[in-house]
């Protein structure tokens, strides 16, 4: 649930435009992204709207002022809100709201300034409120235990003000849901069948070892007995070809094998950190990651080289992934803590932000490196260090450019299947005191990322145009993981709602 929507962006934008404008244009822009096809679903989903009690979503709301009455009817049942007041309308408003109500996706009710008004809106909404009613309760200050307490009465609406979603970020409603569900139990592993979560471990169990694996034999022989037979030749002689061809061919595995641990990581972090609580949002990651993941497998259709491990461990490891995503996981189980001192939160968030930049360049950069491999293969800061051209290589071995364009192919779709994980991770999964969510992002970036930086500058592949990304992803982690550690890595102390 990505709270950085409107804090700590709104400090940026405020200085150019103005914080009032800056947060119109911001609810503008999500209403008119919800307004699109798919655009609803795609909104609501990143907003992290998974696991809400019954009765509570209806219940909670936003009150908002006419002018901006269209634009918050279309964007805030997008991210949690059940139920939007419009208040004070008056009789110049009824015609703005009669438009705003028409298509909306949730509960609307008016704050009528005069009679008149209650009589023209009768019938476009959904209830007419003349007062001060006991049962519309307005808050104004992020305080989650308090909204929480409030909805514990059946009969009673919670309706934020623009000020509290401003100062708590949007991901407050689904904040607020947790809160007023049942607190956290233990777990309880039925021993007639193994629990979805357990599948999805040793998934993320095999990725590792499948990476060590692909390591080793790196480091080792380099080339396993497919791989000498579909190129007709051994290390030595592929040394022979070019010099520099033997380290080459080493990056580009120990970059994948660092990738492949990278995902396993991120995978055993959603299975036991997410999955085994009943969170129906780390079933979405884990399940939207690798079905970007797999199919890379195809790539050898662009390529023409089969390899033969990769084939294995595929078939080995897709039948428990679909074990682990087949169902919905049961009632969550939340432990829902204060979000602390403010400063802090405050932090986190910003590291949340860069969390998602960084997952956002790595598919970017995934999906760059996919489509090379399986067209140009090389770009120029390769061919540099190989001191050679792609028509060169073609000639001494046929079969040499398709093997690397496996290799080159394969490292872009491992990077997407962990971009989505990250970038997804650190969107919904941002809570006071879950230190896994810290500590799977953590390791994932120690595994991805130190690889590729060592092995890079052991073989000598030295150019920074090459590493940069690299670098600026490291970078990026460390601020991001370093700001976030204080709210992310508190003590797994339940305070009850709130």
């Amino acid at each position: 649930m990505p709270d950085w929507t409107y804090h700590p962006l709104r400090s940026a934008a405020a200085a150019v435009g103005g914080r009032r404008r800056s947060q119109r244009a911001a609810l503008r822009a999500l209403a008119t992204l919800t307004s699109l096809p798919g655009g609803f679903r795609l909104v609501s989903a990143f907003a992290g709207r998974f696991d809400a009690p019954a009765g509570v979503v209806e219940r909670l709301g936003v009150t908002v002022p006419p002018a901006v009455a269209r634009d918050a009817i279309r964007a805030m049942p997008a991210l949690g809100a059940g139920v939007v007041e419009v208040r004070p309308v008056g009789p110049a408003d009824v015609p703005l709201v009669r438009r705003a109500a028409a298509g909306r996706r949730c509960r609307l009710v008016v704050g009528a300034a005069a009679p008149e008004v209650a009589a023209a809106l009768a019938s476009d909404v959904d209830r007419i409120a003349c007062g001060d009613e006991p049962d519309l309760v307005r808050l104004s200050e992020p305080d989650v235990a308090a909204a929480a307490a409030v909805l514990a009465d059946p009969a009673v609406t919670v309706l934020a003000t623009t000020d509290l979603l401003v100062t708590a970020g949007p991901g407050w409603f689904q904040r607020v849901g947790e809160a007023t569900a049942p607190p956290e139990r233990a777990v309880v592993v039925d021993p007639r069948r193994w629990p979805a979560w357990w599948w999805g471990l040793l998934v993320g169990t095999g990725m590792i070892v499948s990476g060590l694996v692909a390591a080793a034999i790196t480091l080792g022989p380099l080339l396993a007995w497919y791989d000498n037979d579909y190129l007709g030749v051994d290390r030595g002689q592929l040394h022979a070809i070019n010099p520099r061809l033997v380290h080459f061919v080493q990056h580009d595995r120990i970059s994948l094998a660092g990738a492949l641990v990278a995902i396993g990581v991120l995978y055993a972090g959603l299975a036991t950190g997410g999955m085994r609580q009943g969170w129906r949002w780390a079933r979405y990651a884990y399940l939207a990651s690798g079905a970007v993941g797999f199919p890379t497998l195809f790539y050898f259709i662009g390529s023409g080289f089969v390899d033969v491990l990769h084939a294995v461990a595929t078939a080995a490891m897709f039948p428990m992934f679909v074990l682990a995503v087949r169902h919905r996981p049961g009632a969550p189980r939340w432990s829902v803590r204060p979000d602390g001192p403010e400063p802090v939160r405050r932090r986190a968030l910003v590291g949340q932000l860069l969390m998602v930049v960084v997952g956002a360049g790595m598919l970017v950069g995934g999906v760059t490196i996919s489509v090379v491999g399986l067209s140009s293969v090389f770009v120029g800061t390769d061919l540099a260090f190989l001191s050679t051209d792609s028509h060169q290589l073609h000639a001494a071995n046929p079969h040499l450019v398709p093997f690397i364009a496996h290799d080159r192919a394969g490292f872009g779709g491992a990077l997407i299947s962990a971009a989505v994980a990250i970038i997804l991770l650190s969107a919904w999964g941002w809570r006071r005191g879950e230190s896994w969510v810290w500590w799977s992002l953590a390791l994932a970036a120690v595994t991805g990322f130190g690889p590729a930086v060592v092995v890079h500058l052991f073989i000598g592949y030295t150019s920074f145009e090459h590493l940069v990304p690299v670098y600026l992803g490291t970078a990026l982690t460390a601020v991001a993981l370093g700001l976030a550690r204080p709210f992310l890595c508190r003590p797994r102390v339940s305070s009850g709602p709130g």
